[in-house]
């Protein structure tokens, strides 16, 4: 069957087609803007947009990265993403799991109470009480077990869950498995593409979380993740000399700016996520729509 194309049809096309390159050049010019600039002699940078590097050059990395302040943000950063994410979506799932047994005692209080907690929360007080009370003031578990469940996370699986066809749960519990084994070797394996979807969300948050830096570990340097060091650059660091100051070879970094290393510090807090996404994007699009909550 031909179809064919209106006047109003092509017009409405145009228009979508003008949107998405404005909405393109609104999102990506800025980070190029920046990415740029970062590798840029910093003398020869003007106030105006650079669409390319004015005389390459990789100085402001080389200086960031011979900072052991950074070096040591990446490290704790890159820590907390990899295990706090990995031990969310473990217990987010086992949770998600057990709340679509029907036949638990109790089942419809502990799913009301899950959700209470989705609209309703302690506050930003006694949350730090709790948090001092369990000892994980100043450790680096602070960053990974008050994020171990995520509501919203364990929604989404339950319902991937219950997708699933309940033969396969039947016939292996036939077979002898057990609650545990089911969960492991079946269900787990199943919802792959929605632990994709909500692994990609918590590793973008433990990414940039800084908040939690501040409330819980602002007086351990040793524990400031990438993003909290970002944050301190930009509002402390005014000059070269103070961010290079315990540095060794600190006098051929004279020529750069302060702009010039945090423009080249927001680039490096950027772009892991920008290389992880693509790769995720087929499983995190498929998880949102299979994982969705249904009316």
């Amino acid at each position: 069957m031909h179809y064919k194309v209106s006047p109003g049809d092509r017009v409405f096309d145009f228009i979508n087609y003008l949107i998405m390159i404005l909405v393109f050049i609104v999102m990506v010019f800025p980070f190029l803007h920046l990415i740029n600039y970062s590798l840029s002699n910093p003398s020869l940078v003007s106030g105006k947009f650079l669409f390319y590097p004015k005389q390459f050059n990789l100085d402001s990395y080389r200086a960031i990265f011979a900072n052991p302040d950074v070096l040591n943000g990446i490290y704790i950063s890159l820590a907390r993403t990899i295990i706090g994410t990995s031990f969310m979506a473990i217990v987010t799932s086992m949770a998600a799991y057990v709340i679509t047994r029907d036949d638990m005692v109790g089942i419809k209080f502990i799913r009301r109470y899950f959700v209470f907690t989705m609209y309703f929360s302690g506050g930003i007080i006694p949350t730090y009480i709790l948090i001092k009370s369990l000892g994980l003031v100043g450790t680096f578990w602070v960053y990974v077990i008050p994020s171990a469940v995520s509501v919203f996370n364990m929604i989404l699986i339950k319902t991937y869950i219950e997708g699933i066809p309940k033969e396969l749960e039947e016939s292996a519990l036939i077979d002898g498995a057990n609650d545990a084994y089911l969960f492991a070797r079946i269900i787990l394996p199943l919802c792959l593409p929605v632990m994709a979807a909500i692994s990609l969300f918590a590793g973008i948050g433990q990414w940039n979380a800084f908040i939690d830096t501040q409330f819980y570990n602002a007086m351990h340097p040793e524990l400031f993740p990438l993003q909290y060091v970002l944050y301190n650059s930009f509002q402390t660091i005014t000059s070269v000399e103070q961010f290079t100051n315990s540095m060794s070879g600190a006098e051929k970094f004279r020529m750069l700016t302060p702009q010039s290393l945090k423009i080249a510090m927001t680039v490096i807090t950027v772009l892991p996520i920008m290389l992880v996404y693509p790769f995720l994007q087929k499983y995190f699009m498929k998880g949102l729509l299979l994982g969705a909550v249904k009316g």
